[in-house]
């Protein structure tokens, strides 16, 4: 998994987002991303950029 796996499972995301819209927008796409998404911390989230930085963090 990378980045542009994060990426593409939050495509068309509206931002800022809490880390439960994250999950939901992901929910169904890719098992490892989802999986990822869901050790991030609860917080609310600016962007894309910042929740690759908290996966891979």
């Amino acid at each position: 998994m990378s980045p542009i796996d994060i990426q593409k499972a939050l495509k068309g995301m509206e931002y800022p987002a809490t880390k439960e819209k994250i999950l939901e927008h992901a929910k169904g796409g890719d098992e490892d991303v989802v999986t990822a998404l869901q050790k991030i911390d609860d917080r609310e989230y600016e962007g894309p950029s910042g929740v690759s930085a908290a996966v891979f963090d």
